[in-house]
């Protein structure tokens, strides 16, 4: 059985049929999901939606949401943080980290927030979920100088040296549809070479749709049922079975989160 590592199954694009795409996420496997939230805003719902269906949660604000949070919005997460600790479906923080892609907010300021929530991290003895885009370098830097409890970098597609650093601190690297397209070269590369023990699958769904979810339009809704698919893929890239993928990801997840095991303890 699969874990999809990270699922914004809170998004609004879900509304409509959330319960069904449970379902399908289910039926195809799927039996445990981490729900990352982006926002103070989103917290509440966050975490309605992964008690609901038993799944687990973390709580941080994103590095693409900071320029509508203020410095209240840091004291919020910490008590959100301080509340949720007798949660058992509460496994960390995140979803944090810097983006410097054209068009995201001012680096200074997310670099604020992120040194902010990998201090409550480290004083809260948790791991934490990362959002790496043109940045690694910069997030290793606050995460040498600010330990943590090791974690998960989120869609990772930075270098091989980049990708060392991070399971040096304790990291395992995330891995979805992007792998799934011929054309990126680095990230399958790393989803076929990664150590074992460092590599996890998610879908970011609805977002990070694979291959077969692009038409001429654009890119169609990316679901949690779509995980073993997206997993079969990595699978042949490092030449294992799929079953095989399936514990070992199972494994590291578990590893990443440890407060999970009380929600999807190993088979």
């Amino acid at each position: 059985m699969w874990i999809d590592s990270h699922c914004h199954l809170d998004a609004e694009e879900f509304d409509a049929d959330r319960d069904q795409v449970v379902e399908r996420a289910r039926a195809a496997g799927v039996d445990m999901m981490v729900v990352p939230a982006v926002e103070v805003a989103t917290f509440g719902r966050v975490k309605a939606t992964a008690q609901r269906f038993g799944f687990a949660y973390t709580l941080g604000i994103h590095p693409l949401y900071v320029s509508r949070a203020a410095e209240t919005d840091l004291d919020q997460l910490s008590e959100a943080v301080r509340m949720a600790q007798a949660d058992p479906n509460f496994v960390g923080i995140g979803e944090i980290g810097l983006d410097f892609a054209e068009g995201a907010p001012d680096a200074q300021q997310q670099e604020h927030f992120y040194q902010a929530q990998l201090r409550l991290a480290r004083s809260s003895s948790l791991p934490v979920v990362v959002h790496v885009r043109r940045s690694a370098d910069r997030l290793l830097k606050y995460l040498r100088q600010i330990e943590v409890p090791g974690g998960i970098a989120h869609a990772y597609n930075g270098s091989e040296q980049q990708a060392r650093e991070f399971i040096a601190c304790g990291f395992r690297l995330g891995f979805g549809g992007s792998a799934t397209f011929n054309g990126s070269l680095r990230i399958r590369r790393h989803a076929a070479e990664v150590p074992e023990t460092a590599l996890v699958v998610e879908t970011d769904a609805p977002d990070i749709a694979p291959q077969w979810l692009h038409a001429q339009d654009g890119p169609r809704r990316n679901e949690p049922g779509e995980l073993p698919r997206i997993a079969a893929v990595i699978a042949q890239l490092r030449s294992i079975a799929p079953e095989q993928l399936a514990q070992l990801s199972r494994r590291n997840v578990l590893d990443a989160l440890p407060r999970l095991a009380a929600l999807s303890p190993p088979p």
